[in-house]
């Protein structure tokens, strides 16, 4: 049972749309306007600078709260990677929002770090090398993603990190792939009605 509770907490926590209640909070809809994304940059682009750094800085906390529970529910340090992959999965596809949600990188932020700062520096280093030859987010973090669970393997020393890996990587790698065709800058049609933003 102790394995069911960090899962659920890790989920439970994950779930949790700070950016979509900010919005309500200004009778703003993110899920209408903007990218149409729960996360910090459309909550900056739509609500302003200091609701987006809240965001941010909660998401990012989440990430980091549901590894600590994870582990403590567990008693087992497999717990908090159990817990932060799930939050990952939580915030990419909330319950609250009907399986809408935000693409994941603050709570991985969050989750890598509590686990180990090797970890985010290693999906940081492929981020970058990836934006390097692409020139474009979306894919960068794609790529990112589809590296991460050899470098989660590597870092780690065991089998768990690299499952751990994978539930990490493919949210986030399935909500980049839907980006991978849209220009950089350029809102999707369905919320932006495909127009630059300024």
């Amino acid at each position: 049972m102790e394995w069911l509770y960090a899962a659920l907490a890790g989920y439970g926590l994950g779930s949790l749309p700070f950016a979509y209640w900010f919005g309500l909070l200004q009778n703003k809809n993110l899920l209408a306007e903007g990218s149409g994304n729960v996360g910090t940059l459309n909550a900056w682009r739509v609500l302003g600078a200091v609701p987006g750094l809240m965001v941010m800085v909660l998401d990012v906390a989440k990430g980091l709260m549901a590894v600590a529970l994870g582990e403590f529910l567990a008693r087992d340090p497999n717990g908090g990677l159990l817990a932060g992959a799930l939050a990952v999965l939580g915030h990419c596809y909330s319950v609250w929002l009907l399986g809408r949600g935000g693409k994941g990188i603050a709570p991985s932020i969050g989750v890598l770090f509590a686990i180990n700062p090797w970890l985010l520096a290693a999906a940081g280093g492929a981020f970058g090398l990836a934006y390097l030859l692409t020139r474009h987010p979306h894919r960068s973090v794609a790529l990112a993603a589809l590296a991460f669970p050899l470098a989660s393997s590597a870092v780690g020393g065991s089998l768990s990190y690299l499952w751990f890996g994978f539930g990490v990587a493919l949210p986030v790698l399935l909500k980049h792939l839907a980006e991978w065709n849209r220009p950089p800058g350029q809102l999707p049609a369905r919320a932006g009605k495909g127009k630059p933003r300024p």
